[in-house]
């Protein structure tokens, strides 16, 4: 895991780009060639990003985008420190328990913006891609978008809360249909089940997201965050005690036989053998 104090974001270190303009922050995933995949380092600059944000009144609304041809592929298994280590497997669950708090609060943060997010997704929204793009508050999606949740064919529990957003935004039996099995929809689909606002064509994304982020910013900052607050408000009433069981059953998974068998067979293109271990 990285270090957790709040350096500032080393020169090629760069995961998460921020520009503001025009009332509208824009924070950019910007590691197209691993299809923007996700990493402990990742984390630890979203929650910087959102601290700056939070206070900057200049930023009325959050576009959330991202380079290349993926909004995010979800975790990269080869970034630094991916791996978390111990003397023994209650104390490897219960540094992965911590961890995944520690990444919770980076999330809430973010979440839990005062300003709007709209979230612009194209290509593969995987895992925890999707789980991101579930904290914004509105999706706007190309019509090339896939959107899965499959951390159980790897032998994993979904982490970050994607399946209690789902739950919340589209029903508890569709989040059980996609994170049981890990099938991916499209972006018709989950703009059927409420999980994406607006889907436009891939050249259109750009544009219609930022529009959308810019109406946003053009509106009373008061009464917007308001909205924001009191929807919020009724909508995550039980989230934060969701989110504890999540990363409890998460940092179990993690350390598990079934996690080593699910990323052995990945690698190895093969049917995994899981034994419930």
């Amino acid at each position: 895991m990285i270090d957790t104090l709040d350096r500032e974001i080393a020169e090629g270190e760069e995961r998460i780009r921020l520009d503001i303009a025009d009332g509208v922050g824009v924070l950019t995933l910007c590691r197209p060639a691993t299809l923007n995949g996700w990493s402990w380092e990742s984390t630890r600059q979203l929650g910087l990003m959102a601290d700056r944000i939070r206070f900057d009144d200049s930023v009325r609304a959050v576009l959330l985008r991202a380079e290349g041809r993926a909004f995010c592929a979800g975790i990269d298994v080869t970034a630094p420190g991916g791996g978390i280590t111990g003397t023994s497997a209650a104390e490897r669950t219960q540094r992965y328990y911590e961890g995944i708090r520690w990444a919770h609060e980076r999330f809430a943060a973010f979440a839990g913006l005062p300003q709007p997010v709209v979230a612009a997704v194209q290509g593969y929204c995987l895992g925890f891609g999707f789980e991101l793009a579930l904290m914004a508050d509105i999706r706007v999606a190309a019509d090339d978008a896939a959107f899965a949740l499959p951390e159980a064919q790897l032998g994993v529990a979904v982490d970050a809360g994607g399946g209690l957003r789902i739950a919340r935004e589209a029903g508890a039996g569709w989040a059980k249909y996609l994170a049981l099995t890990g099938r991916r929809i499209d972006a018709a689909t989950a703009a059927r089940l409420g999980l994406v606002q607006l889907v436009t064509p891939v050249a259109e994304l750009a544009s219609a997201a930022q529009e959308l982020a810019a109406e946003i910013a053009r509106n009373a900052p008061l009464a917007v965050r308001a909205v924001k607050r009191d929807i919020d408000a009724f909508a995550d009433a039980g989230l934060a005690e969701g989110l504890d069981r999540t990363a409890q059953s998460a940092a179990l998974t993690l350390t598990s036989e079934d996690c080593r068998e699910g990323y052995t067979a990945k690698a190895a293109r093969r049917p995994p053998r899981f034994g419930g271990r």
